[in-house]
């Protein structure tokens, strides 16, 4: 007997070329949308670019060019037309007309692929109040069994309820019944949060578009096994692990989900409580995949995201900057990119440094970086302890960082060279005033 495997279905995409857009990036947002087609199994038949003139309110393309993309979907046979752009209920529905073919637009398609990844009950909750939030839109009077039984008695009494209000309570009853529960989980979330800030502990964030190579990054720095695959969107959940920097000082890291182009509202507002690992970070690492031709174009749509949740550059927030992916890099590409890092440094520039997660490279000289801009304000006491004063030095080494320490057998005296923030420095002095110190403050050498 002949083991037959499914087939997968056939999907054709189409993207939107608006007047004035650049071809690199039509290429590049053509290529991503394959790249989600195949994060759902879906075997692509064809991928074209499709210049538009003008958005047409029925079917968005005008009738000539709907017939051209009819004519292709039944030549090469596909089951679904992927349109990379935003397509509203009327749209999508009177392309399907014409097509003859399920019809899905980029945010339906990027819905699916979330909901394929969500693994915990925060991220299920997310990608479901998302879908909820996006079908509700869809109801359109497609169906005749609109009305339903009238209500009351006699011939006075109205026509009941309406199929299409039905559904539309249901899914409200539904959307709210999601909300209520992340609404928990949001406040379980912030419980975790608020003790982690309580630990004397800063905290940084990996960003980036998706697909960078955040997760094999976040693995690499932490020693971490967060899933890291070469596919859009694999992590969803926020993870969080402990990171040492070169002084020995530690970090909490989370890892975060991936950026797109046009990120649906839906998405920004159902995963709101991951996003604020991000507004709550001390310090983010902006992850860049420098392999990718239009990689100046990905950074902008990052940074529109950042500047939405009104964090990274601009606000109060530092960023750093890592170019990664240099191992897939030409020599010549390679070298190029390292003389660039060298002048990423000015203020008008994040600093940025030449990484690949994968082999390693970079990875120190990114740490130090991090360490670099975090405690760049620290401050360093120098103290002459007792063996009584074991309690200041159980603070110091709990809030700060030894540097030196050296104890003198005759006297018995310990004297500690420590490294502390201006804040916790301060903090030091007003709650061990008893203690002899050999020099004042003097800034921490960066």
């Amino acid at each position: 007997m002949i083991d037959r495997k499914p087939v997968s279905p056939t999907a054709l995409v189409v993207h939107p070329q608006y007047p004035g857009a650049d071809d690199v990036r039509a290429g590049a947002r053509l290529e991503e949308a394959s790249e989600l087609v195949h994060a759902l199994d879906l075997s692509t038949v064809g991928a074209v670019i499709e210049p538009l003139r003008r958005v047409y309110a029925g079917g968005f393309f005008g009738s000539g060019k709907i017939g051209e993309i009819a004519e292709r979907v039944r030549i090469t046979g596909a089951m679904v037309v992927v349109i990379d752009a935003a397509l509203s209920p009327v749209q999508q529905r009177n392309l399907e007309k014409a097509f003859q073919a399920k019809v899905i637009d980029r945010t339906g398609l990027i819905l699916e692929i979330f909901g394929l990844r969500a693994r915990t009950r925060e991220g299920q909750l997310q990608v479901e109040l998302a879908r909820l939030t996006y079908e509700r839109s869809r109801l359109v009077r497609t169906w005749t069994h609109l009305e339903r039984q009238r209500g009351g008695r006699g011939f006075l009494a109205g026509p009941g309820e309406t199929q299409i209000e039905t559904d539309r309570r249901l899914l409200a009853d539904k959307i709210a019944g999601l909300r209520r529960e992340l609404d928990t989980i949001r406040r379980t979330r912030t419980l975790h949060r608020k003790k982690r800030q309580a630990a004397p502990w800063p905290t940084v964030a990996l960003v980036g578009y998706t697909n960078a190579g955040k997760s094999t990054l976040f693995n690499r720095l932490s020693d971490a096994c967060a899933q890291a695959r070469d596919m859009p969107f694999t992590t969803l959940d926020p993870t969080v692990r402990e990171v040492r920097l070169p002084s020995g000082r530690r970090v909490l890291m989370s890892d975060t989900v991936g950026f797109i182009t046009d990120l649906p509202t839906e998405l920004i507002a159902a995963f709101r409580a991951t996003l604020e690992e991000v507004v709550e970070a001390d310090l983010l690492i902006h992850v860049r995949d420098m392999t990718d031709p239009d990689h100046e174009g990905r950074k902008a749509d990052v940074e529109k995201v950042l500047q939405a949740l009104r964090v990274g550059a601009g606000s109060d927030q530092m960023v750093v900057e890592a170019w990664n992916k240099a191992d897939q890099l030409d020599v010549g590409d390679h070298r190029d990119l390292v003389w660039h890092s060298g002048l990423s440094g000015r203020a008008d520039a994040p600093p940025g440094i030449v990484t690949s997660a994968l082999i390693g490279e970079g990875v120190a000289a990114l740490l130090e970086r991090v360490e670099q801009a975090l405690f760049a304000g620290d401050m360093q006491l120098r103290l002459r302890l007792t063996f009584s004063d074991s309690a200041a030095l159980a603070w110091v080494h709990r809030h700060g960082t030894v540097l030196e320490e050296t104890t003198d057998p005759a006297t018995g005296h310990r004297d500690v060279l420590a490294r502390l923030s201006i804040p916790d420095a301060g903090r030091f002095r007003r709650r061990f005033t008893g203690l002899e110190q050999i020099s004042d403050y003097a800034p921490a050498m960066k």
